[in-house]
């Protein structure tokens, strides 16, 4: 799954590490954001619920990815939420983005489905 991290390792296998053409260089540079990214989708799917499911509609994409949250108990329970979430290229300075796609009444949720947490 971790299509960034194994292209990245392919990258530097195919150059060496260090490539004498600094244009390449900068097409390839990768952010802050993608570099932690890799770490945490990888926490992620080790230690995600069984209640839970997360989609990358593109593997090349950590920054964008589907959350879908099926509770077995609570008030929500035998429900289907889905969210989406997108991480800036701010991120760890500026929080991810989420948004429910699921109709939903919660406090915490407008209804075009912003999640307010302030």
């Amino acid at each position: 799954m971790l299509t960034l991290a194994s292209k990245l390792k392919r990258d530097d296998g195919v150059r060496g590490p260090r490539a004498s053409n600094p244009a390449s260089d900068s097409t390839r540079r990768v952010s802050v954001r993608d570099k932690l990214l890799v770490k945490e989708v990888a926490e992620l799917e080790a230690n995600l619920p069984c209640t839970c499911k997360v989609n990358f509609p593109d593997p090349n994409k950590l920054h964008y990815f589907q959350l879908t949250v099926i509770p077995d108990e609570g008030y929500y329970q035998g429900g289907k939420f889905q969210f989406e979430i997108e991480v800036p290229d701010a991120y760890n300075m500026v929080p991810p983005k989420v948004k429910c796609m699921t109709r939903i009444w919660h406090p915490n949720i407008t209804e075009t489905g912003e999640i307010c947490l302030r």
